[in-house]
């Protein structure tokens, strides 16, 4: 595998019509997760990809099962499970600036993850190992795993790739910025946003993040700017990189896990830090023109199709 991550990927359910969620009578049922969501878009780029979960034996393991395998994800080391539940989620999109997401992922499946689930040479045999900080948050047995499987990443020379990716309501404020500022330290790759930073260094400054990051011993550091780009800093060179316009967000979920997979196929395909947070720029921002957390992501072909486009303009859909 070119990529392989391990996370929890859960079944989220839309209202068809924008507004509270209390007035809608219909809702759309599809697949989101922040590591498969990754995977995706890199294998939709034309890179080898693998993860590495568990799911219940259930229907909405059947749905997310058939959705990443069908995207060319290699789902060899996903366990299932008939005892226990694929985690759910309710996805409320209020308007187009205001999206608020309920989980329903309590003692789901993938909770019950821990590190006798890790294959070593799948992992030993891949050039990165992604990670976010929504895993460890789920439970102690997932964090064990996290960690286990960054022990042989990096006793291996794998890369070992981290979005902190933060989620306030799994757990404490004290627990989060302890374990996430332990995973920084194991990582060479690290892809914060400004709101991460503040948490985690008590600053917005994209520069101040990404020396913090690097004085923790990353090689890379990339701050996500949302619709402003991003900036960089590796061991050789630094700088800001505009952001990719669109005329309109349909759906900003997934945009963060868009540009991750955009980064590492710049990186997979050789280009220098700068080009590959440029090509991440692009896949995170043509993520948000299509409603569901992966489906608007870009292929090869359309990748390239924007990259000719010297005027920049929004992509024909």
């Amino acid at each position: 595998m070119d990529v392989v991550a391990i996370g929890e990927t859960m079944v989220s359910l839309t209202p068809e019509k924008a507004g509270l969620m209390r007035h809608a009578d219909s809702f759309i049922p599809k697949v989101a997760g922040a590591e498969t969501n990754t995977l995706i878009g890199l294998s939709r780029l034309g890179h080898s990809t693998g993860w590495i979960s568990r799911l219940g034996e259930d229907e909405l393991g059947a749905m997310v099962l058939k959705e990443v395998k069908g995207e060319g994800v290699d789902t060899s080391y996903v366990e299932l499970d008939a005892s226990i539940s694929t985690g759910m989620f309710f996805k409320e999109i209020v308007n187009d600036s205001d999206v608020r997401v309920y989980y329903y992922r309590k003692d789901s499946a993938a909770t019950k993850m821990n590190p006798e689930i890790l294959n070593r040479e799948y992992i030993t045999k891949a050039k990165y190992l992604f990670i976010s900080g929504i895993t460890p948050a789920i439970s102690s047995t997932c964090c064990d795993t996290i960690f286990q499987a960054i022990n042989i990443a990096k006793d291996n020379g794998v890369c070992v790739v981290f979005d902190p990716n933060i989620r306030r309501k799994l757990w404490s404020e004290k627990e989060a910025k302890e374990t996430l500022l332990r995973l920084i330290k194991r990582s060479d790759i690290i892809l914060p946003g400004k709101s991460e930073g503040a948490f985690l260094f008590g600053t917005e400054d994209s520069e101040q993040i990404s020396n913090a990051c690097m004085q923790l011993g990353a090689k890379l550091t990339v701050v996500k700017l949302g619709e402003e780009g991003a900036y960089f800093q590796s061991l050789e060179e630094k700088g800001y990189v505009p952001g990719f316009p669109i005329s309109r967000v349909v759906d900003p979920v997934g945009a963060g896990d868009g540009f991750t997979a955009g980064l590492l196929s710049g990186l997979l395909d050789g280009l220098s830090s700068r080009d590959a947070v440029e090509r991440a720029c692009i896949t995170g921002a043509i993520a948000t023109t299509v409603s569901g957390d992966y489906e608007g992501l870009p292929d090869r072909k359309l990748l390239k199709e924007i990259q000719r486009n010297d005027k920049r303009e929004d992509v024909n859909r």
